[in-house]
């Protein structure tokens, strides 16, 4: 209540209504006054008329039916209906629903779950007792059986778990609350064999009938096997699909993203399982990005595949001997072997101590180094956590110093020890087996690998311990010492066979390996190849779908318990310890399951999809409406049924719509860049090859995501689907025709950009009036004035700022369209042409494996000039796709002094 004066207001609120007064007010001026309505005196003479021909004042029923009856079909085509005939029900008292509940049953579980579902509400709806078994591992207690809303609610909330299916050990235990009568079994499986199936599936065949129902999704697992120094990844599946293994992680900008696609090898099958192995054949810098592997279109996980310290290649730096090898003795050098043998496991430098340690490597390898200081940035990088691996040889056999020598982890005698000479202690020694608890362990010794040289050490306490690889006489041949953080390994004898045939053989390669992989732990958490000791924590976990997460309320995990993979209790996931990291996969090896005795339906159809016979029940019906429509607008039956036959496929008079080229038809609806077809294979190629390259470095390093590059042939081809065209000019490439350069004229008018490289370094000039194949070329065309990129046009930083725009050469002068041409009002100030001869596509190029194809420049400053050329490309693609939305002048004085800061860098 409001009071004001001796007013009372109930409702205070409704006063605001007040303010809409003026706005009444005004609409009030502004409508005009109702008219006066006035007979007018001739229509009298119009009464009593009739129309002899009255047109209906609504649609006939008949024909309104028509449209309902195909607006009605064409909405149940689209739902994609499919007829199924029931399936076969067995008879029984009771039913128990069994469900295959691992990992590998995710992909068809939506629909097992929904088929379980059903047939639990209906045997309720009879009154017959129904339980649920869910083989995951994680219920041992016996069934029990009701007839209420319990069953379905449990299986609505059923989910998979990230491990293989377990089915209890006890059956009979389980089913101890059976009630009497016949149990019918509705076995929901995912097609595999799982631990304790065939138990459960004779005690349950001697109770009742068991009615198999396989999944309608094929399962995959995916797991990592060793093969040599690269990974090996192993798909294996019932179906014979053959799917990709898509690797995910970062990218350098740390979005998470789809690093790569690695295809399966030829697959083998036994026992109704096809096994496809899939080499890991990836550059060592994206491998390190790589956080998991998964099948592609497979939402489970077992067919994920998590990456750790395993996928992880350290970087190896090898200082040089401190010599000049002769260049008859390169293949004979310890360089060269050491080389060979790390190239496999490690991303290798090879530079000098100081610019070795300023990369910061994880392990750094020098071969016959004397001198070295023990208080200098090499023992501060060892402390910090660095593998030093030393090898021996002559010059260290001759230090006069040798007992003294720092950075080695035992004390050596002066002089070494000569084995199989003419003043010998005897024949050539072989290696001794390895310790079960070393990091050699697991390698196998061949008989034929010898030692006959060595440096030999100081007796020591410590130096059985230090120990980790001895001759059969027990004399080191490798020993390990830490040093704060880090190690220093010791070969006792040469990188190269002149002391030992170790070099020579597989087991120098696999040593090293496992040296290797080492780095950055220390001597304890190494020892053992495979041994996960300690204690470990789940950082992330999957689900059954493979769906990754932060882990919540896992208790820690023994390393016994963990090695043995996932399990319940121990989900599939990242499981960290301190700075070590191990992941725990699902997939593994499997075993198809076979149902003897059990009624499997694998005969079942399909199903009879009608999504055809509804849209022709659609068709027909409009037809019928266009026929009716025609008969009621004073139409001739003729008439209708000419229109009708016009309708039929086949007849003259009807011409085929035109076929789009599919790759056209993505470059429209998924941006990629188009080349000119030359006639040269080879020139297409590099085309092919050059686009690509620039492809993903766009994918890298920008939001622009091209697809693969399209091959545009001019006289064919609709250029109104693309946007940018590359155009090498090539000496016996045919001029296109009339119609050809029509198209291009318009594609230019209509915003797309064409890039012309005559790749001759601006020998013959890159003006429009250059060499003769471009003017041949080129002239038909309704090109705009030209003149070079100037210093503040866009292109120099429409992403990255440049100064210079080199491809695989540099002398060569862009062009794009002069200002204040006509072209550039009409295409948003993007210049139409862009005209060079730096042969932009072979700096760009990039062959199947990621890797440059032609060399560009010398050294470092030749992976600048590539990398300002990609940098050109990244910045003319922006270009074309953005516009001159950086032409804003308030911008421009920023830009250009930036540009002379780096210039003067």
């Amino acid at each position: 209540m409001m009071v004001l004066g001796p007013i009372g207001f109930g409702a205070p609120l409704m006063l605001l209504a007040l303010a809409a007064l003026p706005v009444l007010w005004w609409l009030l001026r502004a409508l005009p006054p109702v008219p006066r309505r006035i007979r007018f005196p001739g229509t009298v003479l119009l009464r009593g008329l009739e129309d002899p021909d009255p047109i209906a004042r609504r649609t006939p029923w008949w024909l309104l039916l028509l449209r309902l009856l195909a607006v009605a079909a064409a909405i149940l085509a689209f739902a994609q209906p499919v007829w199924r005939p029931p399936p076969p029900v067995a008879d029984g008292d009771a039913l128990l629903i069994v469900m295959d509940a691992g990992a590998t049953a995710a992909p068809g579980w939506n629909s097992s779950r929904s088929r379980a579902t059903r047939a639990a509400e209906a045997a309720i709806a009879d009154g017959q007792p129904v339980a649920v078994l869910l083989a995951d591992g994680q219920n041992d207690e016996a069934l029990v059986f009701g007839a209420d809303g319990s069953v379905p609610a449990l299986l609505r909330a059923a989910v998979p778990q990230p491990w293989g299916g377990v089915y209890p050990a006890d059956p009979v235990a389980m089913l101890a609350n059976t009630p009497e009568g016949t149990l019918r079994t509705l076995w929901l499986s995912d097609g595999l064999d799982h631990d304790g199936r065939d138990a459960w599936l004779q005690e349950l065949q001697a109770r009742g009938p068991v009615q198999v129902v396989p999944s309608p999704a094929a399962a995959f697992t995916l797991h990592m096997t060793e093969s040599g120094s690269r990974p090996l990844l192993e798909v294996a599946t019932i179906g014979k699909d053959a799917p990709d293994i898509r690797a995910l992680g970062p990218d350098p900008q740390g979005i998470p993203r789809e690093l790569a696609r690695l295809t399966s090898a030829a697959p083998s099958t036994r026992d109704g399982i096809t096994t496809r192995p899939v080499p890991v054949d990836l550059p060592p810098e994206m491998l390190g990005r790589v956080t998991r592997f998964q099948v592609d279109g497979v939402e489970s996980a077992a067919a994920v595949v998590l990456g750790d310290d395993r996928l992880r290649r350290p970087v190896v730096a090898m200082i040089g001997e401190g010599r000049a090898t002769s260049e008859g003795q390169v293949l004979l050098s310890p360089a060269h072997f050491l080389r060979s043998a790390l190239t496999g496991s490690a991303r290798l430098i090879e530079a000098g101590l100081s610019d070795a340690l300023s990369a910061n490597p994880d392990v750094i390898v020098m071969m016959d180094r004397v001198g070295l200081q023990p208080d200098g940035a090499l023992a501060n990088w060892l402390d910090e956590g660095g593998l030093l691996i030393r090898f021996a040889g002559p010059r260290m056999a001759a230090a006069p110093d040798l007992q003294n020598e720092p950075l080695l982890p035992v004390r050596l005698r002066p002089g070494g020890r000569d084995m199989g000479g003419a003043l010998s202690w005897g024949e050539p020694r072989p290696i001794a087996p390895f310790a079960a608890d070393g990091p050699f362990a697991g390698l196998t010794v061949p008989e034929e690998v010898t030692i006959r040289a060595q440096l030999m050490a100081e007796p020591a306490p410590e130096l059985a311990e230090r120990t980790i690889a001895a001759l059969s006489d027990g004399t080191p041949l490798v020993t390990r010492a830490a040093f704060g953080d880090g190690q220093i390994v010791l070969f006792h004898s040469t990188a190269n066979a002149d002391w030992s045939s170790l070099p020579i053989s597989g087991l120098f390669v696999d040593m090293l390996a496992r040296l290797v992989a080492s780095a950055g732990r220390s001597a304890a958490e190494t020892d053992g190849a495979d041994a996960r000791e300690g204690i470990w924590t789940a950082s992330e976990v999957l689900d059954g779908f493979g769906r990754l997460s932060p882990a919540r309320d896992t208790p820690p995990i023994e390393g016994e318990v963990l090695a043995n993979g996932a399990a319940p209790g121990v989900p599939a996931g990242i499981y960290t310890s301190g700075e070590r990291i191990a992941a725990v996969n699902a997939g593994g090896p499997i075993v198809a399951a076979e149902w003897p005795g059990a009624l499997v339906e694998t005969d079942r159809p399909a199903g009879l999809p009608l999504l055809g016979w509804l849209l022709l029940v659609a068709a027909v019906t409009l037809v019928l409406d266009m026929l009716g429509s025609i008969v009621l607008r004073r139409g001739s039956m003729a008439a209708a049924a000419l229109a009708g036959l016009l309708l039929v496929p086949g007849l003259p008079g009807q011409s085929d719509a035109q076929e789009i080229d599919p790759d056209l038809a993505r470059a429209a609806s998924e941006f990629a860049m188009g080349y000119v077809l030359t006639g040269d294979e080879e020139l297409d190629e590099r085309s092919l090859a050059g686009l690509t390259g620039l492809s993903q470095v766009l994918t890298a390093r920008t939001t622009v995501e091209p697809t693969q590059p399209v091959a545009v042939d001019l006289e064919s081809a609709d250029l109104s689907l693309m946007t940018f065209l590359y155009w090498p000019i090539g000496s016996e490439q045919p001029v296109p025709s009339a119609q050809a350069y029509l198209q291009l004229n318009r594609f230019l008018r209509g915003g797309g950009m064409i890039l012309f490289d005559t790749r001759d370094a601006d020998i013959a000039g890159t003006a429009p009036d250059g060499s003769d194949d471009l003017r041949r070329l080129v002239g038909p065309l309704d090109m705009p004035p030209l003149q070079p990129v100037p210093d503040d046009h866009v292109l120099t930083r429409s992403f990255y700022l440049l100064r210079d725009m080199p491809g695989r050469f540099t002398q060569g002068e862009v062009w794009v369209e002069a200002a204040g041409a006509a072209a550039g009002t009409v295409n948003d100030g993007v210049s139409p042409v862009v005209l060079g001869g730096n042969s932009w596509a072979e700096a760009w190029a990039v062959d199947d494996r990621g890797l440059p194809m032609f060399a560009v420049g010398v050294g470092i400053d030749g992976e600048r000039q590539r990398e300002l050329s990609y940098r050109f490309g990244v910045n003319l693609i922006m270009y074309v796709l953005t516009g001159n939305y950086k032409s804003d002048q308030i911008h421009v004085p920023e830009l250009l002094e930036r540009l002379r800061s780096e210039d003067l860098r």
